[in-house]
């Protein structure tokens, strides 16, 4: 993305993050713009800043430590920020997302330095449209927005949950290129039912009770109407939404706007790529795989959902595709007759006698299991052993969040990858403002975890990893981006001819932090 020029001078150019460079400045732009004496005296490159960074990141203790100071750096020299991101990726991801941006959201009002984003909260009714005004920046083209209520596997935590849209954000600069001045976190503080936070002397956010109902959706709808008229162009990520809210939220935006809800369309792909690549180790065809989530909230379902697309792709009608997937929740395998299940659970709730995980495990032999929950320890020793009897003690992990590398008795060495969504949204967000889509389908979910499970190599299976190296991530977001984009021309949903060369247009459009 294109990076605007400035004329600011002296300490307003160093209090700037932006276009801040801090020692970086070469001695003729000291002159230039006023900051003769206000830096130290010798001109550092970014490459020396950037060593300088990570010595101090890696002395601290505590990542959510580590975690504030990436965030002051932000604040002060974004580039340099982004630079760091960039190039040190798996060191850096889990310190500015999961797994410590879950405890960066439960300390949010605690960590509090700096505002970023905007804050929405039911007092604003009927003047939302006006707060965007408020917003610097006039061509916004990716917001992500959440209402706090169910933050990673914490539950609500109100306004700490703008923890969410400012981490998404910095993934979608960081590995898909889009310009940080672009970007839009937004926190819909409708209130908390967490009766610890509204205590909270400390706590930032609208201290009521949630609002729920009419008045919720009013509020949203005036939100998605406000966005369309000040940034006709962006696209809206919805994050961290309940369950129902989700589905709801997302069955009635998604064919009038361009948005998508990553929790279950992110999620879905990703897994999605993660099963596809399994298939080329077990050697099991993937339309003949039988497969069992924990959990079916809406990151299960959204797994399932797209998983039936897949499946039907390959020639399965839906009614043959949804029977290879089942469900365990809370109250053991979701089968017909129960009367406690959400109507995105019922395509799923199949012709069995209840029983819970391991007992359904044994009865239904899946190939894959897939937790999707935030219920930790729920893989127990038992259901480990209970999978390795069925599929004859062979197993391909990937996890969620970073997991340590597993050396087995004959000596070999296997390297769990991570399922991060961050393989697949920025890219997703890439494809769709880089071509000018008007909606977010579907297929273009579908396109993006072929495009990624094509990235997973041969030396990647052998390592024992489902994806790519994060290393390796915007060459795999543009990959991502261009097989989105290619759909949305396809199904003729965009607003822009589509370009000779579509991957070297989305490259160029790609933000450079460097100076």
């Amino acid at each position: 993305m294109p990076q605007s020029k400035h004329d600011l001078t002296g300490p307003a150019l160093l209090n700037d993050a932006r276009h801040n460079k801090s020692t970086a400045f070469t001695k003729e732009e000291r002159e230039r713009f006023g900051l003769r004496g206000l830096l130290p005296a010798a001109v550092c490159g970014q490459d020396t800043q950037l060593e300088r960074v990570l010595e101090n990141i890696r002395r601290k203790e505590h990542d959510i430590e580590k975690y504030i100071a990436l965030r002051a750096l932000e604040g002060r020299n974004e580039r340099l920020f982004y630079r760091a991101l960039i190039d040190h990726t798996e060191e850096l991801l889990p310190l500015v997302y999961t797994p410590t941006v879950g405890q960066a959201c439960r300390e949010f009002a605690h960590i509090f330095r700096q505002s970023r984003g905007l804050y929405i909260t039911p007092e604003d009714r009927g003047s939302v449209r006006e707060l965007l005004d408020n917003w610097p920046e006039h061509d916004v083209r990716v917001i992500v927005v959440t209402d706090g209520e169910r933050i990673l596997g914490l539950g609500d935590l109100g306004a700490n949950g703008m923890g969410i849209p400012i981490g998404k954000l910095s993934l979608y600069t960081a590995f898909a290129g889009i310009d940080p001045s672009q970007c839009l976190p937004v926190q819909l503080d409708v209130g908390t039912n967490n009766r610890e936070l509204r205590d909270d002397p400390l706590y930032l956010g609208w201290t009521h009770e949630r609002v729920e109902g009419d008045a919720y959706d009013a509020l949203v709808e005036e939100f998605v109407n406000a966005v369309q008229d000040a940034y006709p162009k962006a696209l809206i990520q919805f994050e961290d939404f309940l369950t129902p809210n989700a589905y709801r939220l997302l069955r009635r935006y998604r064919d009038q706007v361009l948005c998508f809800n990553d929790d279950i369309q992110g999620t879905a792909a990703v897994s999605l790529a993660g099963v596809y690549a399994s298939t080329r180790i077990s050697g099991t065809r993937f339309e003949d795989l039988r497969v069992m989530f924990l959990g079916a909230g809406s990151a299960a379902t959204g797994i399932g959902d797209l998983m039936t697309r897949a499946l039907v792709d390959t020639g399965l009608s839906s009614e043959e595709a949804r029977r290879r997937l089942w469900f365990v929740d809370v109250n053991g395998l979701v089968v017909q007759g129960r009367d406690d299940l959400m109507p995105h659970n019922l395509p799923y709730a199949h012709a069995h006698e209840p029983m819970d995980f391991v007992a359904a495990i044994r009865s239904i032999r899946p190939h894959v299991l897939i937790g999707a929950t935030g219920h930790p320890g729920t893989f127990t020793k038992e259901v480990v052993k209970t999978m390795a009897d069925i599929n004859r003690g062979r197993a391909v992990f990937a996890s969620g969040s970073p997991f340590p590398a597993v050396e087995l008795e004959e000596g070999r060495t296997l390297h769990p990858a991570q399922g991060n969504n961050a393989y697949v949204f920025p890219g997703i967000g890439l494809g769709a403002i880089g071509c000018g889509a008007r909606r977010v389908t579907d297929e273009m979910f579908l396109a993006a975890a072929r495009a990624l499970a094509d990235e997973v190599s041969e030396e990647d299976l052998a390592r024992g990893a489902l994806y790519p190296a994060l290393s390796r991530i915007r060459e795999l977001s543009l990959s991502v981006a261009t097989s989105v984009a290619n759909v949305a021309y396809a199904s003729e949903i965009t607003s822009s001819p589509r370009p000779k060369d579509l991957r070297g247009h989305l490259a160029d459009l790609m933000y450079q932090p460097y100076y």
